[in-house]
């Protein structure tokens, strides 16, 4: 139902019409509620069929989070990565798909590093998600041919103690999404003091900029050029207290 799949996929969503008012559409509008993970997610459920009149609900959603916020996962996943000791890191932890932009975060380090701020001896780009695939081999191909290969690390897919050692070390998570009905991964994030990143398509970012647990920018290259900025712009004081809201 959201509107971003009619606009990346109108082939796909011209077939779904052939179906949606014989038997998707009796579905929705009989059934004694239709849940939506936040209020983001069920305003733009209603732009993608004409024939939409379900009984909206929203049913809150999240995660159980970080098992214990005051244990340091942090240095043994430090120590199993070394090259990222004292360097900032940005954290990209999820499913290396397109949809999540991950494409728009490399070109945007190469921007900042021609303009001097962003350097791969004191900065770092922790990629943790499956790297095998194609996708993924065309953004260590696509980091080569700019210049920000050493400012990225890829650690493949992370879990357990691993995955909250990565969210604990990293300054940030980020996410430059172009779709998202809610993010668990950026809500793992916020439990493990973690300030969040990310691109006003996921949809919880109403609720993460009104509480100040992160920054939010559109999902373009210029937008995640300018969430960057702000990143780094940040001082101590204002990156403590943005991860005392996050948590």
């Amino acid at each position: 139902l959201d509107p971003w799949f009619k606009r990346r996929y109108p082939l796909k969503h011209l077939k779904k019409w052939l179906v949606w008012p014989w038997a998707i559409h009796p579905g929705l509008r009989d059934a004694q509620a239709v849940f939506f993970t936040c209020e983001q997610e069920r305003i733009l459920a209603r732009q993608s069929f004409w024939l939409y009149q379900p009984r909206e609900r929203i049913l809150p959603y999240g995660t159980e989070g970080i098992p214990d916020p005051n244990t340091d996962y942090a240095t043994t996943f430090l120590d199993q990565h070394p090259v990222l000791h004292q360097r900032r890191c940005l954290l990209f932890l999820g499913r290396v798909h397109p949809k999540k932009g991950p494409d728009l975060l490399i070109r945007a380090l190469a921007v900042l590093q021609r303009e001097g701020q962003w350097s791969a001896q004191s900065h770092c780009l922790v990629m943790a998600g499956p790297c095998q695939g194609r996708y993924a081999r065309s953004l260590t191909r696509l980091a080569t041919q700019l210049g920000v290969a050493e400012s990225i690390h890829w650690t493949g897919m992370l879990l357990g103690d691993q995955k909250w050692g990565a969210f604990q070390a990293a300054e940030a998570f980020v996410l430059p999404s172009h779709q998202e009905n809610y993010g668990i991964a950026v809500a793992e994030a916020l439990s493990a003091s973690t300030p969040v990143l990310i691109t006003h398509p996921v949809n919880i970012s109403p609720e993460i900029a009104a509480d100040r647990a992160g920054l939010v920018e559109a999902d373009t290259l210029p937008g995640i050029v300018n969430l960057l900025r702000q990143w780094l712009a940040l001082d101590p004081q204002a990156l403590e207290a943005m991860a005392v809201n996050a948590r």
